[in-house]
């Protein structure tokens, strides 16, 4: 349903995307993750038809996006980063609009408006001015009118901004219910928008695809296990040489934790995981000294591209 072959976009002497080959197929839930400035806006307006590639070929439900923008707008529903709206008119009368718009058969229209906005949590503000709602509604809002046609392909550019928690959870609900009838593409820069929404993840950074990968596997490898926190209340050098003589271990290193007398505080790099977390209670309780703390360190979304990006060892995440 989705296909870039190396596409890329320039701006002058900028690069905004270079190179990018991924495909999605009908029915997939697919995220592109990235920092502010990773590409991921320009591939989803390169795909909309709102920028021409400056080389490759861009293609949704088998048009193409640079030579039929025309036909590919009225197959697709989009949400754009910065949605625009017309302030001065009520919820559904704007709805209705976009309704017209999209040339929905008249017949159904008022069907498919009642379905946008109860999917989208707007009956409350159905006859509201958009100019008195709050963000988190105005998002909601635009959302309405992505889903208007019931589109094959939809493509929203992070979807929850501004949203409550409460919002945030019915919205990825909504897109979940979505799986196998509507292909989704959503850029997020949030962890767990793509790992509790999406199938598959394509990670981003400098205009480059760093990574792709299911999901789960990204979990995993943001929620790695090789590095734990061990707090100890005893004597520092012996806890040190403890740790460091445990089966496993590759490395010990002291932290700059918040100092209390009489404890210490080590982090343990090993690829054995929780097994190593049961040897390192065992092994402070035969001494009788103090457990105070012992879990994973998780990677942050920074230290992953630190990661993918550079090779580098990642920062201790506290």
């Amino acid at each position: 349903m989705i296909e870039l072959q190396h596409v890329s976009k320039d701006f002058g002497s900028t690069h905004a995307i270079c190179d990018v080959s991924f495909r999605v197929t009908r029915g997939e839930i697919i995220g592109l993750l990235g920092p502010n400035g990773s590409g991921k806006t320009t591939i989803m307006r390169v795909l909309t038809g709102f920028f021409p590639p400056t080389s490759g070929c861009a293609r949704v439900a088998g048009l193409d996006a640079a030579e039929q923008s025309l036909a590919l707008r009225r197959t697709i529903g989009y949400l754009p980063e910065s949605v625009v709206l017309y302030p001065d008119m009520r919820v559904r009368r704007f709805l209705e609009f976009c309704a017209q718009l999209r040339r929905l058969p008249a017949a159904g229209q008022g069907q498919r408006i009642d379905t946008a906005i109860h999917d989208c949590g707007l009956r409350e503000v159905t006859n509201r001015l958009i100019g008195t709602l709050s963000k988190g509604y105005r998002q909601r809002v635009g959302l309405a009118q992505a889903i208007l046609h019931d589109p094959e392909v939809l493509i929203l550019d992070e979807p929850t901004v501004g949203l409550d928690p409460r919002q945030i959870v019915e919205i990825r609900a909504f897109i979940r219910a979505l799986r196998g009838r509507t292909t989704v593409l959503l850029s997020t820069h949030i962890l767990a928008e793509v790992s509790m929404t999406c199938d598959r993840v394509i990670i981003m950074d400098r205009g480059r695809i760093v990574a792709e990968d299911s999901a789960d596997a990204l979990t995993h490898r943001i929620e790695e296990t090789d590095r734990i926190l061990v707090r100890v209340q005893g004597p520092a050098d012996a806890v040190h040489a403890l740790l460091r003589n445990l089966p496993g271990v590759d490395e010990v290193t002291g932290t700059s934790g918040p100092a209390r007398a009489g404890v210490c505080e080590f982090v343990v790099r090993s690829g054995v995981g929780e097994a190593l977390r049961k040897d390192v209670a065992a092994a402070v309780v035969r001494h009788d000294w103090g457990l105070l703390e012992v879990r994973p360190i998780t990677l942050s979304l920074e230290d992953l591209f630190l990661r993918l990006v550079t090779g580098e060892a990642p920062h201790t995440t506290q």
